[in-house]
């Protein structure tokens, strides 16, 4: 009992003297003057701040514009915010005249239009504000057995100033600050008026932003040279104008409860399945986090997790690929502030396409896919298969090439799998320095770097030269993939195999390869299977990893369930009928 005591004792005492307890109050001390500080420090808690009681938060607007304005201030704090401009005036509105203020953020708005679509047909004295105030608004007018019938409706203040007295294109009524806050924080106005439980949010955008241009990351040959933007609106009108029917629809949503992030979904109504947008939907409805700043983010939190970190959702930054999966029956989601789009569910045949695939002739474009399956097999497995052979299986090369690897290694001290680990990491490092320095150097540094670095290795006799032909066999094939998330994922990988490779040679590789096929049948997309229309196998009418000719593709993707499965008539080309 004495020992256990004495234990518990040493115990406290080293826990004593050497825990860490954060301090519930800090204390500081104020200058008084330039030569003297206060004797006595001051406590500023920091567990037990709580909002003042008198500004609790409030949902529905008041109908007094004076308690409007002091929560207002209160919100957007402004006796420290320098951009947020609040603008008070008087209005005149049918003989009577009204206080009301507009707020909104200075640099994100059209001052001209403020100042001709607004200020100034409701301030100066117009026809449309003073005219007499006995009259009531003729809603409909008909004529029946000669009488004129007609329909009044009486004044309303609300009504009349959208009406009669705000030419601008775009105003609605809100009811709630929330809403308000959403609007001024995106570029609008909001226009609060005396006597009014309601708000106007109007729009008035006019922030820079960056102009249409050409791809940046996924090169054009044979195609459209427009790419998306960081604008939402001009995101959509892309769509809008390519698809040119009625029955895209775009739903917008926000995400994120402090940066309230402008979300759009896409789909075609009469082709993509309902229960696919509606599962869509649910992902993005359900995500409880403070900010969502780009795609990439909202990607990761809207697919499901899997063992082997695969791209479950397509991305692309160029309109025209965005609007061939949504005519196939797909969705698409937009995020405000970055000009790439999201494209769900994804297979694998996806990751291995380019749209210049269909811009071709089906002869070359197959040959092209053809030519990234075999990419993306040498990327993943011909290091490690060539650490397989040289460490258990040399007796499956031909004799001359065999010398040939055992002359090229006879000055290497260091054995192969030290060799091809140095390499492919000294190659990924020259590839991320090529990305991260300023762009006018940054293919020298690639060449240069692997030349020099090459050659170096070589005949410092730390590589055998065989080794620089597979790691650069081995990065061109992975500069082929299309996507870059999927070509990232075989990169990663490509280690595996390698120590794969090193630990059990063809067995170890084959075990391996084994596991990943079984991991990739398994991966489901929004429901539908990775590597369908193969694993499991699908009726996908044409819809296959080949192209058929473009006359006869006929159906779109049955995988998918469209609700219209023809995407093209039986017999397209007519004029070549002969009779």
């Amino acid at each position: 009992m004495d020992n256990n005591k004495s234990n518990s004792n040493f115990v406290n005492t080293l826990t004593s003297l050497f825990k860490y307890v954060p301090k519930n109050d800090n204390v500081f001390s104020l200058p008084n003057s330039q030569n003297e500080m206060y004797n006595q420090p001051t406590n500023l808690s920091t567990n037990n701040s709580k909002t003042d009681e008198k500004y609790e938060e409030v949902e529905n607007i008041f109908p007094t514009l004076s308690v409007n304005l002091e929560y207002v201030k209160m919100k957007y704090n402004t006796l420290i915010n320098s951009d947020i401009i609040i603008r008070d005036f008087t209005m005149n509105i049918r003989g009577k005249q009204y206080s009301a203020f507009l707020l909104y953020i200075d640099g994100m708005i059209d001052s001209k239009i403020m100042n001709d679509f607004i200020l100034q047909p409701l301030m100066l004295r117009n026809k449309n504000n003073l005219y007499d105030g006995s009259q009531n608004k003729v809603v409909s007018e008909a004529v029946s057995n000669n009488i004129t019938v007609r329909k009044f409706k009486k004044f309303n203040i609300d009504e009349y100033l959208i009406s009669c007295l705000m030419p601008q294109n775009s105003v609605e009524k809100v009811n709630t600050f929330k809403d308000a806050f959403s609007g001024v924080n995106s570029g609008n106005c909001a226009l609060f008026v005396d006597t009014l439980d309601i708000c106007f949010d109007i729009e008035v955008k006019g922030f820079k932003q960056r102009s249409i241009d050409s791809p940046n990351n996924e090169i054009v040959i044979k195609g459209p040279q427009e790419a998306f933007v960081e604008n939402i609106r001009t995101n959509t009108s892309l769509l809008r104008r390519i698809v040119n029917n009625e029955n895209l629809i775009i739903e917008s949503l926000d995400i994120g409860s402090i940066s309230r992030t402008k979300c759009a979904v896409c789909y075609i109504q009469n082709v993509t399945n309902g229960d696919l947008v509606s599962e869509v939907k649910y992902r993005l409805n359900n995500l409880d986090v403070d900010a969502l700043l780009s795609s990439g983010e909202l990607e990761q939190l809207i697919t499901d997790s899997n063992a082997l970190g695969i791209p479950e959702v397509l991305s692309t930054e160029r309109p025209d690929k965005a609007t061939k999966y949504l005519l196939q029956g797909r969705v698409v989601v937009l995020v405000n502030g970055s000009p790439y789009s999201l494209i769900m569910p994804a297979t694998l045949i996806d990751f291995m396409s380019s749209p210049e695939d269909t811009n071709l002739n089906y002869r070359f474009g197959n040959f092209l896919r053809l030519l990234r399956f075999i990419a993306m097999i040498l990327t993943l497995l011909l290091p490690g298969v060539y650490v397989a052979v040289t460490s258990y299986h040399q007796e499956i090369l031909p004799t001359e090439l065999l010398y040939s690897i055992l002359n090229s290694r006879e000055g290497v001290p260091f054995p192969v799998i030290f060799e091809i680990l140095v390499m492919e990491i000294s190659f990924e490092l020259i590839r991320e320095a090529g990305l991260r320095v300023p762009s006018p150097i940054g293919p020298t540094i690639g060449i240069v770097g692997a030349l020099v670095l090459g050659q170096a290795a070589v005949s410092a006799g730390i590589v055998s030269p065989i080794l620089i032909i597979i790691v650069a066999i081995t990065g061109i094939s992975s500069f082929s993939i299309p996507d870059f998330s999927f070509g990232f994922h075989l990169r990663y990988y490509r280690f595996a195999f390698i120590l794969l490779g090193y630990i059990a040679g063809f067995l170890g590789i084959s075990l391996g390869l084994f596991i990943y096929i079984s991991l990739l049948c398994e991966l489901r997309s929004f429901g539908v299977f990775f590597t369908t229309p193969f694993s499991p196998y699908t009726n996908s009418k044409g819809n296959s990893y080949l192209l058929l000719p473009i006359w006869k593709r006929e159906y779109r993707a049955t995988f998918l369930a469209p609700k219209k499965e023809q995407a093209q008539s039986n017999i397209s080309m007519k004029w070549n009928i002969k009779e």
